[in-house]
Formats: C-alpha cells, sequence, structure tokens
C-alpha cells in the first residue's frame, strides 16, 4: 500500500559518537516536525513563569522554575503537534481509501 503523503523528515542519522550527533541534531532542528513552534512555545511559557517567580523570588530560583517550565511545556507541545499530524494523516488516508476509484474507458469506435 502506497502512500501519497509524504513521511515526516527523520533526523540525522546515529554515528555512534553522542557529541558529534548531537551536534548535527541541533544544527538541523528545523527539519523536525513540529519543533520550531513547540520551542518557541515552551520558551514563551518559561519566560512567563520565570518572570512572575523572579518577582518574589531569587533569580537562581526563577531560572530553575524558567527551565523546568520550558522543558515541560515544549515536551508536551512536542508530543501534541505530532499527535495532530499522525491524527491528521489518518484521517487523509481515509479518505483517500473510501474515494471511489476512476478507471478510464476506452472507445470502441475511431472519433475522426
Amino acid at each position: 500500500m502506497s502512500s501519497s503523503i509524504p513521511p515526516p523528515s527523520a533526523a540525522p542519522s546515529s554515528t555512534g559518537n553522542l557529541f558529534h550527533d548531537s551536534i548535527e541534531a541541533a544544527k538541523n532542528v528545523e527539519k523536525l516536525p513540529c519543533a520550531r513552534n513547540s520551542l518557541l512555545t515552551g520558551l514563551a511559557a518559561g519566560t512567563g513563569v520565570a518572570f512572575i517567580r523572579g518577582v518574589s523570588t531569587a533569580p537562581i530560583v526563577a531560572g530553575h522554575w524558567f527551565t523546568f517550565t520550558f522543558v515541560a511545556v515544549a515536551a508536551i507541545s512536542h508530543q501534541v503537534c505530532l499527535r495532530q499530524m499522525e491524527a491528521e494523516r489518518k484521517q487523509v488516508m481515509q479518505i483517500i481509501e473510501s474515494a471511489p476509484t476512476r478507471t478510464l474507458k476506452k472507445e470502441d469506435g475511431d472519433s475522426k
């Protein structure tokens, strides 16, 4: 069964060198589906929480709150986005499969 929807772009292939693989993944983060929106959402949420916490606590505590909020919101946002993409892909496949197949009929006589 062939799919007309291209698969999501994959992360760079692993070479076995953790340092090199991490650098290459960071260079190509824009190619990962949902990465940009998830990171921006996490950044905005982390900044907001850190600002609120920074008013009432020490800056180091606000930094911890920023880090935790950024990671948590970005991870959750990324998972939600991937699930939405998968649901959309399944819906498109279902529509394509349910569409009637069309065949071209040849004419019996010559039309000149």
